[in-house]
């Protein structure tokens, strides 16, 4: 690892809500979510009510009776978040986008050219401001989860740079939900054995996350608490996995309310795999209940799939198998689909009719067979007239769209 904080990780303040108090000079100091029916960004006028991504518009309303709703402008967004990342660009060629709005960047190459990591922060930070109007934060640091750390701590619209010499005095005094791989669960878990701070899960023995974790999990903790981070910036990376997600409100954890939903996402992983020749091997789907509470099922399959039907029906099945084990939970609030263990190059392998239960869903039978003929009918219709030319039939079309296709495409990685 580095000896000196050189990794930068620059992140855009409440990015889609920035942006619209950027379009429209009236909603700036006001609370405002993008969205409808479920709030996809919140600005942080609504944060300080308790609004946030992912709640449904409804309690959103309750939190912040003031709270004004716009529908989004998509376009801009991704115009916006590529002309932030090109002025980082400016400074270093070693930028590795994460997402839409932040990234990070290595400056080691360039202080001789623009002064020291700090000051090349601050820099982008002026240059964001004034030529797009938008507010960023950027943490400095020694390691990539140190810099996101400390990018964190920055907000709003700020920049902490963190000294070699001071990096575990200032990483230990932090609530433990600010580290990579530490969500509402994981938080939940170790909240029951006293850890509350990135600290105090340092001093935690090692045995003891991995069995409240499981191995990976609890080993990987172990050394971020500790920030032994070896990861360097990747300038050009392939998504391993492909997904998508779905909150739907709080609806009853009934067929008829899951099969549409699982469908529709089915549909847009299978449209992104095929579009790259990339089919998975590893189906895995994620069920959040009403208490908030999630829980995933998963499923390695002997050849990898693409086909928007097969991936649809082994997801259901997922799923009835997840609300099987869970006979308490009536209600859900999201639904998830990722595929996983992509090929880069795969030829397909016939399959004899050998009257096999699950050969509708073989990729190499002359069902399986059809079914992608099928979808990329369907993908070279949609790719002249429009997504929605054509779709696979009532139950995909009848789903509620709580997020509009628009919005998710901005999270999509790049295959």
């Amino acid at each position: 690892m580095a000896t000196t904080a050189t990794i930068l990780h620059a992140d855009l303040d409440a990015f889609y809500a920035s942006v619209e108090q950027l379009l429209d000079p009236s909603l700036r100091g006001k609370p405002i979510a993008v969205g409808s029916g479920v709030v996809l960004a919140a600005s942080y006028e609504a944060k300080a009510f308790g609004v946030r991504g992912g709640m449904p518009g409804r309690q959103a309303r309750e939190l912040c009776p003031q709270i004004t709703f716009v529908s989004g402008h998509f376009g801009e967004y991704q115009r916006l978040g590529d002309t932030a990342i090109k002025v980082i660009g400016d400074f270093t060629p070693l930028v590795e986008r994460i997402s839409i709005d932040e990234a990070f960047a290595d400056v080691a190459g360039c202080t001789h050219l623009f002064g020291s990591p700090a000051e090349i922060a601050g820099a982008i930070r002026r240059r964001v401001r004034t030529e797009l109007g938008l507010p960023i934060s950027v943490g400095v640091a020694r390691t990539k989860h140190l810099a996101k750390i400390a990018s964190q701590v920055a907000k709003p619209d700020g920049l902490v740079v963190v000294d070699p010499g001071t990096e575990l005095e200032f990483l230990h005094r932090l609530p433990v939900e600010l580290m990579w791989g530490v969500g509402p669960v994981t938080k939940t878990r170790l909240a029951e054995i006293g850890v509350l701070t990135i600290g105090q899960l340092a001093q935690t023995p090692g045995w003891s996350l991995e069995r409240l974790l499981g191995p990976a999990a609890g080993e990987k903790l172990a050394a971020l608490a500790w920030n032994r981070d070896p990861r360097e910036i990747k300038t050009h990376r392939r998504a391993r996995s492909a997904g998508a997600q779905s909150a739907i409100g709080r609806k009853p954890a009934e067929e008829d309310v899951f099969r549409p939903t699982l469908f529709h996402l089915a549909d847009r992983i299978g449209t992104r795999l095929r579009a790259k020749s990339r089919p998975g091997r590893t189906v895995t789907v994620r069920v959040r209940f009403a208490n908030l509470n999630s829980a995933t099922r998963s499923v390695t399959l002997d050849a990898p799939i693409s086909a928007t039907v097969i991936l649809a029906e082994i997801a259901e099945d997922l799923v009835r198998a997840v609300l099987a084990e869970h006979p308490n939970e009536k209600t859900i609030s999201l639904l998830a689909i990722s595929v996983s263990h992509l090929e880069e190059r795969w030829d397909l392998e016939l399959e004899l009719p050998l009257g096999l239960q699950d050969e509708p869903r073989r990729p190499g039978t002359k069902i399986g067979m059809a079914r992608l003929a099928a979808d990329r009918a369907i993908d070279k219709i949609r790719g002249r007239f429009g997504w929605d030319a054509i779709g696979y039939g009532s139950v995909a079309l009848d789903i509620s769209r709580s997020v509009p296709d628009e919005f998710r495409e901005l999270a999509e990685k790049e295959l």
